[in-house]
């Protein structure tokens, strides 16, 4: 394998886990909000405001998606879609990438 090719490979298998890395923050920001929701955490500490802000933003487009009666369903689901999105797409940008 030629030092060029090696480089690119080496370069590549960065990048994706670089991708892995980020897609498993978000998710992992937007579980620990789920969480701190199903526990009642108080929503007037300021850590708990903001993975609050963070999730919201990071699941804007997939809170609405579908609505539910019960509100700790529409938290799950709402928030779960993001999450589980964002670690398949990430993954697979990233399995993707360690291929090149």
């Amino acid at each position: 394998m030629s030092t060029h090719t090696r480089a690119r490979t080496r370069g590549s298998s960065q990048a994706g886990r670089a991708v892995a890395l980020v897609a498993d923050v978000l998710a992992f920001i937007i579980g620990l909000w789920i969480l701190l929701y199903l526990l009642d955490a108080n929503q007037g500490n300021g850590l708990v405001d903001f993975i609050h802000d963070a999730a919201s933003w990071l699941a804007a487009w997939s809170y609405d998606l579908f609505t539910f009666s019960k509100e700790w369903v529409q938290v799950v689901v709402g928030y779960g879609i993001a999450a589980v999105a964002y670690l398949l797409i990430g993954h697979a940008v990233a399995g993707w990438l360690y291929r090149r």
